[in-house]
């Protein structure tokens, strides 16, 4: 049997041929087997007087234990028995060889001649040679591979999709005002201290301040523009910095006759006084001020004052 043979007869059976033959000779074994088994258990349960051995004993009856007061018969017995066994095997193995090669010969075969030219059920409507476009194996695979990877890179695109929303809307929280953000859970909203004095107070909107378009000109507000420079001029701070940090290490290393204190109480008085300025520029006075026609309440001032206190708690504690 040649090699295309047996693919095509492999591929017909969904089994080769010598599995067929052995799957035969196994079971036509183990029945050998099964039998030898209840020729060798019924001979040891037949008395050693119906076997022809002369008895010893007159009260000598059939136990549990295969002729115990026999030994040469149970030693008989189980020679006899492996003698049979071998005897069946030898046959079985040489009429089953027989069998092995007249049905690879005569039964699962087919001519040599004939096996190109065969086409089995499932090739039935399929166009052969294949197109030089066809997939194959190898490009299948690669797809596969493809797909595994976009899937990965769209569930990575989801989970940053998914924090920055949540980014946004704490940022929008930030600076939405007092009304918009009574839906926000109380632990959002202290961690987050609103800033929305900074657009939608009346003052603010008397500047200009706010977030969204003007409706009049269609252009950013300046506090939009002002932000967009702010981040614009960040590399150049960042240069800045970085230009500086070699400086430091020429300073003077002995910093202890500074008076820390002293420059903390310049600072805070320094700062005191560019807000005191800022707030008198305005116009805040006893119950309010008057600036360009526009008037600046009490909660401006203390929501200015607060801020100015932030930031000077914040130097405190990185110095």
């Amino acid at each position: 049997m040649t090699q295309q043979v047996e693919a095509l007869l492999t591929e017909h059976l969904r089994y080769t041929p010598l599995s067929l033959i052995d799957d035969i000779i196994n079971t036509v074994n183990t029945i050998i087997y099964r039998a030898i088994e209840a020729i060798e258990n019924g001979l040891f349960s037949i008395p050693p007087q119906q076997l022809g051995y002369s008895p010893d004993s007159p009260a000598s009856t059939v136990t549990s234990q295969p002729h115990p007061d026999r030994p040469e018969a149970k030693d008989e017995i189980e020679n006899g028995v492996h003698q049979l066994e071998t005897l069946l095997e030898a046959t079985v193995d040489k009429t089953f060889d027989k069998f092995e090669i007249y049905t690879l010969r005569n039964i699962l075969t087919v001519p040599d001649e004939l096996a190109p030219w065969m086409r089995l059920g499932h090739y039935e409507g399929l166009t052969l040679p294949l197109a030089s476009n066809a997939p194959t194996p190898e490009s299948i695979l690669a797809l596969r591979r493809k797909v595994q990877e976009t899937r990965k890179l769209n569930l990575a695109l989801r989970n940053t999709h998914t924090s920055n929303a949540t980014t946004i809307t704490q940022l929008r929280s930030i600076l939405s005002s007092p009304q918009s953000t009574s839906g926000v859970s109380p632990e959002l909203a202290t961690i987050n201290p609103s800033l929305a004095f900074l657009t939608s107070h009346p003052s603010a909107n008397a500047l200009n301040l706010s977030l969204a378009k003007s409706a009049k000109t269609g252009t950013e507000s300046p506090l939009t523009n002002q932000t967009q420079f702010f981040i614009s001029q960040l590399p150049a701070l960042r240069q800045a910095l970085s230009e500086l940090k070699p400086r430091l290490t020429s300073l003077p290393e002995k910093m202890g006759d500074v008076d820390w204190e002293s420059r903390r109480e310049e600072r805070r008085a320094y700062i005191e006084g560019r807000v005191r300025k800022v707030v008198e520029g305005i116009g805040a006075g006893g119950d309010g001020g008057e600036m360009k026609g526009v008037r600046v309440g009490r909660e401006e001032v203390s929501d200015l004052e607060g801020v100015v206190g932030r930031i000077a708690r914040a130097d405190r504690m990185e110095e």
